[in-house]
This record gives C-alpha cells, structure tokens and sequence, in this order.
C-alpha cells in the first residue's frame, strides 16, 4: 500500500492520557472525486486547533485505489461525536456520500504515541482494503 500523508496538524489539546484513535477511509467511486475529496478533507484540517478535544490528525491518500482519509487523535466520545455532528463535517459527507465508500475504525490507545498510531492506522487500513474493515456507506448499493 503506498499512503501519501500529510504532516500532523495539531488540535486544540496535548495529550496527557488515555485518547481515542478514529482512521477514515473512503473509496472513491470515480477518480475525479478523489481530488475533490481531498481538498475537501484539506478545508476541514484548516479548523483543525479550534476544535474542542481534538489532539490532531493526518490525512493521508492512496491515488492509485482513489482512497483517501484521516487519522484523527481525540480526547474522548464526546469530542469525536462533536466533530462529526458539526455542519461543516456533515456538509461535506453530505457532498460525498455517494460518490464512494467510507468506512471508519476506532480504538482506544493508554497514550498518544505517533508512530505506533500511525503504524496501526496502517494496518487498519490494509485490512479495510482486503475487506475486513467497518463500512459505514456504500455508494455502490
């Protein structure tokens, strides 16, 4: 699998303990989508320090399978449901939601540690790309 990825942008907290890991992963149906896609996820990462519990993320992309997504570190719950609920989030999965497949996996980790994050987030993401992986949308359907 060859990911592309951003630098880590920081949120709007320093980890001090346990936090909560969620990797995105959306196919995209069509290749022009993949830009678009992108830019869109580049749009959201520019709030990225104001959101409340988020400790940062990448965002990554495959071009060649036209996936693309993130890697985000939170606090907790709350502030991940807090993110997804928030409009500019939802107008964007609105934008997209069918124009491919998104899946998503989460876990919890005793400390955020980049690399070790990182380096599960890859395997997440091989084992979603050999279909083992949480769907959450299906344009195909």
């Amino acid at each position: 699998m060859a990911l592309l990825r951003t630098r880590w942008r920081a949120g709007s907290v320093r980890a001090t303990g346990p936090v909560l890991v969620s990797v995105t992963d959306f196919t995209c149906a069509h290749t022009l989508d993949l830009p678009r896609a992108f830019r869109a996820g580049m749009a959201l990462r520019r709030s990225w320090p104001d959101l409340e519990g988020a400790v940062g993320l990448w965002l990554w992309t495959d071009l060649r399978r036209r996936r693309c997504g993130s890697v985000s570190v939170w606090t907790g719950d709350a502030a991940l449901r807090g993110f997804v609920a928030w409009p500019p989030h939802v107008a964007v999965m609105r934008r997209f939601r069918r124009r491919g497949t998104i899946r998503a996996d989460t876990w919890w980790a005793d400390a955020f540690d980049p690399a070790g994050t990182w380096e599960r987030a890859e395997r997440a993401l091989a084992q979603a790309e050999a279909g083992a992986g949480s769907q959450v949308n299906d344009a195909s359907r």
